[in-house]
C-alpha cells in the first residue's frame, strides 16, 4: 500500500508535465476569442483550462514537497486502478459515436462512480443519472453542442418536447 505522504516514482515529473499542459491549454483557449467578454466563445474554455492550470500548480507544489518513496516496480508506478480507468476509457471512447452519448456515458459514469465512491450499484445509477441530466441541458441544450446520438433517438425525442411544450402553451 502506497504511504501518501511520500511521492512515488516519476510523480514530481508528472505533475510538472500535467501544469505545463495546463499553462499550454489555457493560453490555446485565450486563442478562441481573447478576453472580450464573459459571453465569448472562449471564455468557458479559458476558465476550465484556468481552472486546471491553477490546480494542477498547487497539486504540483504539494508533490514536489513529498519526500520520495522507496517503492519500486510497475504497481509503483502504475496501480491498478489506473490501468482500469484507462481500459474504461478506452472503452468509452470507442463507443461514443457508435452507440451514442446519452447510453455511454451513463455506463461510464455509473460504473466509474461505482468503484471510486465505492457505493451500491443503485445510487451510482441514480448519481450518474442526475450527472449525465446536468451535463446534457448545460452542453446539449443551454450551449446547443451536437452529442454523438447513436442508439438513442435524440433529435426526435428534442421535437416530440418541443412540439408537446409549445402546443400546450397556445
Amino acid at each position: 500500500m502506497h504511504n501518501p505522504n511520500r511521492r512515488l516514482p516519476g510523480e514530481g515529473l508528472f505533475s510538472l508535465l500535467l501544469t505545463g499542459i495546463s499553462l499550454y491549454l489555457f493560453y490555446q483557449a485565450t486563442l478562441i476569442s481573447g478576453f472580450a467578454g464573459l459571453s465569448e466563445p472562449g471564455s468557458f474554455p479559458m476558465f476550465a483550462t484556468g481552472l486546471m492550470a491553477l490546480t494542477a500548480l498547487l497539486i504540483s507544489l504539494k508533490t514536489l514537497r513529498l519526500p520520495a518513496t522507496d517503492e519500486h516496480g510497475w504497481r509503483a508506478i502504475l496501480p491498478g486502478f489506473v490501468v482500469f480507468m484507462t481500459v474504461l476509457m478506452v472503452f468509452y471512447a470507442f463507443a461514443l459515436k457508435p452507440v451514442g452519448f446519452l447510453p455511454t456515458s451513463f455506463v461510464f459514469l455509473m460504473i466509474s462512480t461505482k468503484v471510486m465512491m465505492r457505493i451500491p450499484v443503485w445510487r451510482a445509477a441514480i448519481l450518474s443519472v442526475l450527472l449525465l441530466a446536468l451535463v446534457y441541458v448545460v452542453f446539449r441544450l443551454v450551449f446547443s453542442v451536437l452529442m454523438p446520438e447513436g442508439v438513442v433517438p435524440e433529435r426526435e425525442i428534442l421535437a416530440y418536447l418541443r412540439a408537446a411544450l409549445g402546443g400546450g402553451a397556445n
